[in-house]
């Protein structure tokens, strides 16, 4: 039964943090575009097709 005593204070506290993490997030605008991030993953325009057998290949030139 003393067990409840510990226990009740730590969840009261993670409610606490997990509260203060979301507010922070919230405050710093970390929610403002959910869309951009999930269209960049299928438009990544900054490597041509060929770029990546290239870079490999000029590691191993002297």
């Amino acid at each position: 039964m003393n067990i409840i005593f510990v226990l009740i204070p730590i969840a009261i506290l993670f409610v606490i943090i997990a509260a203060v993490v979301f507010f922070w997030a919230i405050r710093s605008e970390q929610f403002e575009d959910l869309d951009r991030q999930g269209s960049n993953i299928l438009f990544d325009e900054d490597k041509t097709p060929g770029q990546g057998a290239k870079d490999s290949t000029d590691d191993r030139q002297p």
